[in-house]
């Protein structure tokens, strides 16, 4: 049996709930979905969050002082269960903790969700860019006013900053106000020490509600997408369905839509695969347009009835801490990440 000093369970349990991702969670964010991490680019739906308490503030005091590297590996042990190689990384996981360290210049105009938009409309069109309704500099009652009876608000500068309204009349300015200010005092790069949030400006911003024919919400296409390779690249999808629901699942897919038997994260994969999408060739060669700079990238998409949508960049996808079922898929994937 393995004993271990408290002092660094100690650091350990500091490293992996800091205020902004309190154990599955409640803090000063919004909290993810299952399967991701909080605060680990899972696109989750945000709810109202409770101040944290004086125990939660001296952790993340504490956390905060921690070195990068100590910190993430530390979070890597607690997630993934055991600890990184950061100077000859073979995994997938370990991959991207070195993109945490050393990211290219490009992520950071390319992870800021607003900043985006202009890579994404010179790539593909800005028809597949979902419409923004307002971009203040401050948000103000008026803001609010001006607001249609339905729209989604977010934020630029992380991930699960999400927060959907179907009906002004079922929430308030100062709900959301509170919310928003919560989501700007987030130093983002805090979370997971991913260096390229580090120098991005907080923004609120509200976009469209994009809903199917039928009014749901569309499935959330997380494409991973390896390049670095002559020809197409190769592209594993994972489609993250009734996310703002009850029965939310997440299921893999390869590009002939084969369902396959790994799960990402805490997800469960559903009874039966879902479908083929009538038009999954088309969310196919959006993804291989977005990713041909890149040696990997996950593009998220959403694809309601006919129309294929853009919704982030990701590229340090679970922050190097996203677990996978089999464990061999961290390994295999490891493998087709330069």
């Amino acid at each position: 049996m393995t004993i271990r000093k408290s002092a660094e369970l100690d650091a350990e349990e500091a490293a992996v709930a800091p205020q902004s991702m309190a154990s599955v969670q409640s803090g000063d964010t919004a909290v993810a979905a299952p399967g991701e991490a909080p605060g680990f680019h899972a696109g989750a739906h945000s709810q109202h969050p409770q101040p944290p308490t004086t125990a939660r503030k001296i952790k993340d005091a504490a956390k905060t002082l921690l070195p990068d590297v100590l910190f993430l590996s530390l979070l890597h042990h607690k997630c993934i269960g055991r600890y990184p190689n950061l100077i000859k990384p073979v995994t997938f996981n370990e991959k991207i903790l070195q993109r945490n360290l050393h990211p290219d210049p490009r992520y950071i105009e390319l992870t800021d969700k607003l900043l985006v938009r202009e890579y994404v409309a010179r790539k593909i069109g800005d028809e597949h860019l979902i419409p923004l309704i307002a971009v203040p500099d401050a948000f103000t009652p008026e803001v609010f006013d001006a607001l249609p009876n339905a729209f989604v608000m977010k934020a630029n500068h992380g991930s699960t900053f999400v927060e959907v309204v179907r009906s002004k009349s079922e929430t308030s300015f100062e709900k959301l106000k509170t919310l928003a200010d919560q989501w700007l005092r987030t130093e983002f790069y805090y979370v997971a020490r991913e260096r390229h949030y580090r120098t991005i400006e907080p923004r609120v911003f509200f976009e469209h509600l994009l809903l199917d024919q039928r009014g749901r919400i569309p499935a959330d296409f997380k494409l991973h997408c390896f390049g670095g390779r002559p020809g197409r690249p190769i592209i594993y999808i994972l489609v993250i369905s009734d996310r703002f629901g009850s029965a939310t699942h997440g299921d893999v897919y390869d590009i002939d839509w084969n369902h396959l038997d790994i799960a990402i994260g805490d997800y469960k994969r559903s009874p039966a695969p879902a479908p083929r999408p009538p038009h999954l060739q088309d969310v196919l060669d959006v993804a291989a347009r977005l990713c041909e700079d890149f040696d990997y990238v996950r593009v998220d998409l959403y694809a309601p009835d006919d129309r294929v949508y853009f919704g982030e960049l990701t590229f340090t996808p679970g922050a190097g801490v996203l677990p996978f079922t089999p464990d061999t898929i961290d390994y295999e994937w490891g493998k087709l990440l330069a």
